[in-house]
């Protein structure tokens, strides 16, 4: 099968195309036929190699976190999808990812995909959806009626963040440049914030939940506009414990773990209208289209998610 591959870490010109073995399936796996994936920052950040002591993969290595697709073949123990399904998954994390036409995937990390979706449409959930689920409703437990800052909410992670955030009947703030005001607005935003023209932490107050998705200075200012009892929690990087403590506050990073139970109900929010998956940009599955989209990605100024069309 067709995949596209990088055999040594370095720049986006290390994705190269190579024919590869299909995957093989156990029992309680899915043979899902991709027709689509979409690009994430973890994506290029193992491929300079950033994250190589982490996920120590041999090469060659594809890439890819989101999968969306039809069922083309079934493990013996798989109970709940059959052959002709329309699915999706973040699939567990190996060295053979989604930049492929075929890719094996537990049966426990996928879900059907709404009738109402395109497969472009659901390859964009899986990663950022599940990281903002996970984020908003495991760690920061939230509930009606809390104050949310997301930071970046126009990205694929913040923008699904608002989303959920809404769906739980939350207040929702959130920063983007102003070129995004109207984006945020679509999905919800109570308190659109120019990130160019204000400081959130001198408009902003007593709120319950930040969720950082940029790290660094940041994610330390974001101290300041939460409450005693409040929760931040960032994609990027580890908040100082120290300071925590000091305001009361429960803080951490996060690292995505794979959940077909949470994905069917993200799915069931797409379903009745209360989220919106965003593509943002297109690109076909070729190595020259990996690069460009790999080279977006890396700017951080993307609007939703960057797709890959593979069928």
């Amino acid at each position: 099968m067709k995949a596209i591959v990088i055999e040594n870490y370095g720049s986006a010109e290390e994705l190269v195309e190579k024919e590869v073995p299909m995957p093989e399936l156990n029992d309680k796996q899915v043979l899902v036929e991709l027709h689509a994936t979409s690009i994430n920052p973890i994506d290029w950040k193992l491929r300079e190699g950033y994250l190589k002591e982490m996920l120590p993969f041999e090469f060659p290595i594809i890439l890819g976190w989101d999968a969306a697709g039809i069922v083309k073949d079934v493990g013996a123990d798989v109970s709940d999808f059959q052959i002709g399904d329309r699915v999706f998954a973040r699939p567990a994390t190996t060295a053979k990812g989604t930049y492929a036409e075929y890719t094996a995937v537990d049966e426990d990390l996928l879900a059907h995909i709404p009738e109402n979706i395109t497969f472009e449409e659901a390859a964009a959930v899986p990663l950022a959806g599940l990281t903002a689920w996970q984020c908003l409703v495991d760690f920061a437990e939230i509930k009606e009626g809390d104050k949310v800052l997301v930071q970046a909410g126009s990205g694929g992670v913040g923008s699904f963040a608002i989303q959920i955030a809404k769906s739980f009947g939350a207040y929702v703030a959130s920063t983007a440049s102003g070129k995004n005001e109207d984006f945020l607005n679509q999905i919800g935003v109570d308190h659109f914030i120019n990130y160019k023209e204000e400081n959130f932490e001198e408009v902003l107050e007593d709120y319950d939940i930040v969720l950082d998705t940029m790290g660094g200075e940041i994610m330390e200012r974001s101290f300041q506009v939460l409450k005693k009892g409040g929760k931040l929690v960032s994609i990027i990087d580890q908040p100082d414990e120290q300071k925590a403590q000091e305001k009361g506050i429960k803080a951490g990073s996060f690292w995505l773990n794979p959940n077909g139970r949470q994905l069917a109900e993200l799915a069931d929010l797409l379903n009745r209208g209360q989220v919106i998956s965003t593509v943002g940009h297109t690109y076909p599955f070729s190595a020259e289209g990996l690069r460009e989209a790999h080279q977006l990605s890396e700017t951080h100024h993307a609007r939703g998610k960057i797709v890959i069309k593979i069928k």
